[in-house]
């Protein structure tokens, strides 16, 4: 995976043996597949995938930026980056539909959304941390929430998108809400961080395309989809319920009473 935790490189026996860098505590460590803790099978679509990058999505890149200005309010970015890893989905409006993981938003930690999707912290320090999301999710990309003081002195807390869609599907999508909703999303998250700290909250947004190309050959990405897996799964319920209806029974029977001579 191009995008996924930088690996440190190997030292040659010149230059002595292998060292980490600096910042390696606040990267995620590299793992092929996602694992999410708990009860296995809670989450389908999360649980094995991989993590994607804006490389391998599909559709149109999108960088966008939204930022307010938190002046008039003595606080610091360190105070306003750690509210937002604590109270995250209170924050971000998500509440209960986003599932922080034990621990807290740690690199690697995998939180769950709604039992759609997901996202895995990717990096994290006092001022900022970025959330990758895996297959199957809407976006391909990265999204980082940082704070730092601009040249007046005054705090600004931002939330910064790299993102394509992921296939096809989602791309289609976006022109009809989707994009408006991200846009919503993160609007409201940085209005309720000023609001929290008592500041007037007044958003600024910036969206570019920053490749304007759809990546065709990630067109097979569709086969990861989490609103078509999840609704191919809702919709087959009932078959399921009907097949363990059907077989159960006569195996339990065969279980209890043998034929003569035979096996259960």
């Amino acid at each position: 995976m191009a995008e996924q935790t930088p690996q440190p490189e190997e030292r040659t026996e010149r230059t002595g043996p292998r060292t980490e860098p600096r910042d390696a505590a606040h990267w995620a460590r590299y793992t092929e597949r996602i694992r999410v803790p708990g009860v296995p099978g809670s989450a389908p679509n999360v649980e094995g995938r991989r993590m994607v990058g804006p490389l391998q999505g599909f559709g149109k890149m999108w960088q966008k930026t939204y930022k307010t200005r938190l002046g008039g309010v003595s606080v610091a970015p360190v105070e306003v980056v750690e509210t937002l890893k604590e109270r995250f989905p209170e924050i971000s409006g998500f509440g209960k539909g986003f599932r922080m993981p034990d621990g807290g938003l740690v690199p690697g930690a995998v939180a769950l959304l709604g039992g759609l999707s997901g996202v895995v912290v990717l990096y994290a320090d006092e001022e900022s941390f970025t959330y990758m999301t895996p297959e199957g999710h809407p976006f391909s990309g990265w999204i980082t929430f940082s704070s730092y003081a601009d040249e007046d002195g005054a705090t600004v807390a931002q939330a910064q998108l790299l993102i394509r869609a992921n296939d096809p599907i989602y791309e289609l999508m976006m022109p009809l809400g989707l994009h408006k909703i991200e846009d919503r999303t993160w609007q409201r998250t940085l209005g309720r961080v000023a609001a929290h700290f008592g500041a007037d909250g007044r958003i600024e947004t910036r969206i570019t395309c920053v490749d304007p190309k759809r990546q065709w050959r990630q067109c097979k990405n569709v086969r990861h989809n989490a609103l078509v897996l999840s609704a191919l799964h809702a919709v087959s319920t009932p078959l399921r319920w009907i097949r363990r209806q059907a077989t159960g029974p006569s195996k339990n029977a065969r279980t209890r009473n043998p034929t003569k001579g035979g096996t259960p």
